[in-house]
């Protein structure tokens, strides 16, 4: 139900998005708007392209797993709710190896401050994580 409300603020914000974007005349997409996301934040150890060879992977004590196999390795579906815990991090439930990857529901949460919508915007930004690597997984 959490991914779903975020996923309905990512809609709802999709407006001041693709406002940022619009300088090209082509419709940008959730997913799109994830990669941005996922090259800043994410790229410096899983890479580009999401297959774990970042520049700082080899600095790592646990390499980062291929996100491009995710759907694979889950019988063939994406795990998207799974895939928001972990990148949200703050579930004590979920763990996903080491915490030598970023707490980045924390670590948006410090960058809103006081905003009454907080819990909802870090639920949006997750979701763009989320559309993003479900779009690049392989068949």
């Amino acid at each position: 139900m959490g991914l779903l409300r975020g996923v309905s603020f990512v809609t709802f914000c999709c407006g001041t998005l693709l406002a940022a974007h619009a300088a090209t005349a082509q419709e940008v997409t959730v997913a799109e708007v994830g990669k941005d996301y996922f090259e800043r934040y994410c790229s410096g150890c899983h890479g580009l392209d999401g297959k774990g060879d970042g520049p700082f992977a080899s600095y790592l004590k646990t390499p980062p797993p291929d996100l491009t196999t995710l759907a694979k390795r889950n019988g063939g579906v994406f795990p998207d709710q799974k895939v928001a815990a972990i990148v949200d991090g703050r579930d004590p439930r979920v763990s996903h190896g080491t915490r030598e990857m970023p707490i980045w529901g924390e670590r948006f949460g410090t960058t809103m401050g006081g905003d009454p919508f907080k819990q909802s915007a870090i639920r949006g930004q997750v979701a763009l994580f989320v559309a993003y690597l479900r779009s690049i997984q392989q068949k």
